[in-house]
């Protein structure tokens, strides 16, 4: 059997494709490339980061997710978190989100927020998993008018 490995590590330009096609894939509204280019280069307080997969035997890497968040003094936001959907809930965001503690965790972050969709229940039950409560519910904060949840995570001293 081959081994597989999998790194998180800060997105490069040649990540852009593979990031673009799972934005694509993975929300309703997707943000331009020029947006992403502008959170990997521009944004001071953007940290974008992608999720690769290694095939060690034939040496292949494919990048499989991404996230993007927002540290600020002494607290983050996530803006992104995303996998390709055929390799969901095979434990890729949650590697990502543990990475995410952790850089908090080291920058003495103490709270990580961030909102969601309120019907989007899948993603809700994700951050809920990883510590996320659920704070209160933003009123047509999306373009189609969809509530938005805000959700908040202290990080641990």
């Amino acid at each position: 059997m081959d081994y597989l490995y999998v790194t998180v590590r800060e997105a490069t330009d040649n990540d852009i494709p593979a990031i673009m096609e799972i934005e694509g894939l993975c929300f309703s509204n997707p943000f331009p490339e020029s947006h992403i280019k502008y959170e990997m280069h521009e944004n001071p307080v953007s940290n974008f980061w992608v999720i690769e997969l290694e095939e060690k035997t034939q040496n292949l890497k494919s990048v499989v997710g991404f996230c993007d968040y927002w540290h600020t003094f002494d607290s983050a936001t996530i803006v992104q978190i995303a996998v390709h959907p055929e390799l969901q809930r095979k434990q890729l965001g949650s590697a990502m989100m543990d990475e995410i503690i952790n850089d908090c965790y080291a920058k003495k972050v103490q709270t990580l927020t961030l909102e969601v969709r309120k019907g989007n229940t899948k993603a809700i039950n994700f951050y809920l998993k990883h510590g996320f409560k659920e704070e209160l519910v933003k009123p047509h904060y999306y373009d189609n008018g969809e509530d938005a949840l805000y959700m908040i995570r202290k990080v641990e001293d």
